[in-house]
């Protein structure tokens, strides 16, 4: 009788896993790089991996809803004229005409308004309809100039100079030829229906210095009455914060690696920059450092999903927070009714990424005139504000439980990591520890 060995049971590798696998074949096959929208999906540290804590003998909490907790926040103080007053510091990100479509466009900013908050204009340029159904705009100073002329720029609440995104700091964003329909063209200045690359950087300045001359420049054009922003994506927060500050930014805004895009490579997404929580504490000590904490404010951006997400953030010492992918969803991104469409463009509703086709079945990511139409700006905008209603209620619930009469007063004390890794970044104890990793050399 041959004796033979019983067989093993396949073991697949944990480094060459199944999408790895079908990226190299894809890869083998067409010759070029995979190109996606959304943020990166790798599982990374997050706010997940802190934890609040509640009061209990040695803290006070306040009673329900009985005892105010104030979320209203004020963006831009240092120079503007009129700095922004917003209810909620919860504010919409940007998101281009183009990349979206204009009823989703129209609905931001119908939700933003009604949830007391702002929305912001994205690359392309500004829309009647989001002008005229955004109590609050924000618009967008990006280096490709696309859109943009001095007359929206007055007529625009706030300014954001736009030097990166967490989805691609260093890098240019792409809009292809299938999604730029006639009245995109004709608002960038482009061909209908060719690939369209923004620069990856201003072209009419390359350091801090001049920078200082251009936010001179927008102030001058406004009559110093819009607060000037300026997005960074995350990849040295502490010394781009400290040299947005010194050239005379009136908010900064830090974009972290989950934070979304409508088209680049992969590769980028999920290779480049840092995760949103890496990027918070060195960009408050900046602050903190210049004595500029509180007065310039930091909104942080970046795979904030929900009041949780809030208020862990507003404790690390953020004054305010930014949703982009957050706020497609609740437009109705990724939606189960749409499964059989998703289906048919070989994807699941939750896991559709390819925004640059223009072939969203939720009519969000695309110019085709006839998904579009399943977008209702009315609706979708009620939903948003839904939304945006139960994450202030849920920031505000977490707040009194640790004794705060304001978002703004939660502070590192109230939180503790569960990895090495959290506690690292966020700078706060290791849970059931009193230990921070890297402080005093530890």
């Amino acid at each position: 009788m041959t004796y033979r060995n019983p067989p093993t049971t396949p073991r697949k590798s944990a480094t060459f896993d199944d999408y790895t696998l079908s990226e190299i074949r894809r890869a083998a096959a067409t010759g070029i790089y995979d190109i996606r929208g959304a943020g990166a999906k790798r599982r990374l540290p997050h706010f997940d991996d802190l934890l609040v804590l509640g009061a209990s003998i040695s803290r006070y909490p306040l009673e329900g809803y009985r005892e105010r907790c104030d979320t209203s926040i004020v963006l831009g103080s240092r120079h503007a004229k009129k700095p922004i007053e917003l209810k909620i510091p919860i504010t919409i990100a940007g998101m281009s005409f183009g990349s979206l479509s204009g009823p989703a466009k129209e609905a931001l900013g119908r939700g933003a308004t009604l949830s007391g908050t702002s929305t912001t204009t994205g690359d392309g340029g500004m829309t009647e309809e989001e002008r005229g159904h955004s109590k609050t705009l924000v618009y967008q100073y990006l280096p490709s100039r696309y859109g943009m002329n001095p007359r929206d720029l007055r007529r625009a609440d706030a300014i954001e100079i736009v030097v990166g995104q967490g989805a691609k700091p260093g890098g240019g964003g792409m809009l292809l030829g299938q999604k730029i329909s006639d009245r995109v063209a004709d608002m960038r200045t482009l061909p209908k229906g060719i690939d369209q690359r923004s620069a990856s950087r201003h072209p009419d300045w390359t350091g801090p210095d001049d920078l200082e001359i251009k936010i001179l420049e927008l102030r001058e054009i406004t009559d110093w009455e819009k607060p000037i922003y300026v997005k960074v994506g995350g990849a040295r927060p502490y010394y781009d914060t400290a040299l947005a500050v010194k050239s005379g930014a009136d908010v900064v805004v830090i974009d972290g690696m989950q934070g979304g895009t409508a088209a680049t490579q992969e590769v980028f997404i999920e290779n480049v920059g840092q995760p949103t929580l890496a990027c918070i504490r060195p960009a408050v000590q900046a602050l903190q450092d210049l004595g500029m904490h509180r007065k310039v404010q930091l909104i942080i951006s970046g795979g904030i999903r929900n009041g949780a997400d809030v208020a862990k953030a507003l404790a690390l010492g953020v004054d305010a927070v930014s949703i982009g992918t957050a706020a497609l969803v609740a437009l109705g991104d990724n939606d189960p009714r749409w499964e059989a469409d998703y289906n048919e463009l070989g994807t699941t509703a939750g896991a559709y990424d390819d925004w640059h086709e223009g072939r969203d079945p939720a009519g969000i990511t695309t110019q085709d005139p006839e998904l579009m139409k399943r977008v209702d700006p009315i609706a979708a905008g009620r939903r948003l504000a839904n939304y945006l209603k139960v994450m202030t209620l849920e920031a505000q619930t977490i707040a009194r439980a640790c004794g705060k009469n304001s978002l703004h007063n939660l502070e590192p004390e109230d939180l503790v990591a569960l990895t090495i890794e959290a506690a690292a970044m966020a700078g706060v104890p290791l849970a059931g520890t009193n230990w921070i990793p890297g402080k005093n050399g530890f």
